[in-house]
């Protein structure tokens, strides 16, 4: 058998000559300016999301999304309205003259606080509900949680991959937030005593105390979840959860502090008695009589007598020689939050546990 080449024309030749020697040259001298660009563009690429953090993210990227955008409008409108307020404080003469002075003129301020710190105090609720409770309860009711045990993942790494992304994006979230808020309140937190500190809409929203209740409420949200597997059940008994977990705080979180007590100096029984001088920004707790054997009595005592001559004769009778009263310095407040965030980052902690130990095996 015969076989016939056709021979090779000159520009066939002479384009085979060039790509050989473009090649032969390029591998010399290094990669050609179009290869070099190629490589310059893969090295500056972004770092981007893939495995198991890459589907998570994926999955829940509307939450996600829509968490951060929020945050970021929130910010906004918080540093603004600081700068209406320090604007106005300048302009008023702050801190030389009394802010007791400019209470007319000072309200459209103290509202804007009251609008953002109840939209703050709803946030471990909402996040509870609306990102905790569907965590992984829709993935239980809809199957992709068998389809996902059903690949070479492992259950714990996949567990893990949706608490670590979600407690990471409820973390940013809720320091930025109440970092913000502090850093607008501060300049009045000791100068105005109507806004309390001790109250849910200062203590709840600054420091470390709302990064502690949403964690818990998201992660008590998804323990729900897993325990009742259906997305619209978790949600209504999670937004139960986190409720009654704001009640059950805001009756504790007073009790983290240290009282202190502030007595009158003692009269002859039966004479006026002046009431002791507390700090402006101290959060009162109780006012009481005291008598000499240092037995405390109400200020309902004597009250019911008609004159003033009769209740006199009631308080020396009584032995009331001065008053006392217990309250909260506002010096308390860092130390009272940071010791009750560390009991709720405790109880996080226990409930993340649990999911590990107990959890996991519901994940199919």
């Amino acid at each position: 058998m015969s076989t016939f080449t056709r021979p090779s024309t000159d520009g066939e030749n002479r384009t085979t000559n060039e790509t050989m020697n473009g090649t032969m040259t390029a591998t010399k001298n290094g990669p050609r300016h179009g290869a070099r660009n190629a490589t310059t563009t893969q090295a500056t690429r972004r770092p981007r999301l893939s495995g198991m953090t890459w589907l998570v993210w994926r999955q829940h990227r509307a939450a996600f999304w829509t968490i951060l955008a929020a945050t970021v409008l929130c910010v906004a409108w918080m540093a603004y309205q600081r700068g209406q307020m320090m604007d106005f404080l300048n302009a008023y003469g702050f801190p030389a003259k009394n802010l007791d002075d400019a209470d007319k003129e000072f309200k459209p301020y103290i509202g804007a606080f009251t609008s953002a710190t109840t939209g703050l105090t709803a946030i471990p609720v909402i996040l509870g509900v609306l990102l905790g409770a569907p965590l992984l309860a829709g993935d239980l009711e809809n199957g992709t949680a068998k389809l996902i045990a059903a690949q070479s993942v492992s259950r714990n790494r996949w567990l893990a991959t949706k608490l670590a992304l979600t407690g990471l994006v409820v973390t940013v979230t809720t320091v930025t937030v109440s970092a913000v808020f502090a850093w607008w309140w501060n300049p009045i937190k000791l100068h105005y005593p109507d806004l309390d500190w001790a109250s849910r809409e200062f203590f709840n929203t600054t420091g470390p105390v709302p990064v502690a209740l949403s964690l818990l409420s998201v992660f008590g949200g998804v323990l729900i979840g897993v325990i009742l597997r259906r997305t619209l059940a978790a949600m209504v008994v999670t937004l139960g959860f986190t409720v009654a977990l704001q009640a059950v705080w805001g009756y504790f979180k007073l009790s983290l502090g240290d009282i202190v007590t502030a007595t009158s100096k003692p009269v002859s029984p039966g004479t006026t008695i002046t009431f002791p001088s507390v700090p402006r920004t101290a959060h009162w707790l109780d006012t009481s009589y005291v008598s000499g054997s240092g037995k405390r009595f109400d200020l309902t005592t004597c009250a019911e007598t008609s004159t003033e001559e009769a209740t006199r004769l009631c308080m020396k009778k009584a032995d009331i020689v001065g008053a006392s009263m217990d309250y909260l310095p506002v010096s308390q407040m860092s130390g009272m939050q940071w010791l009750g965030a560390s009991i709720l980052f405790a109880l996080t902690v226990g409930i993340v546990a649990f999911l590990f130990i107990w959890g996991r095996k519901r994940l199919v």
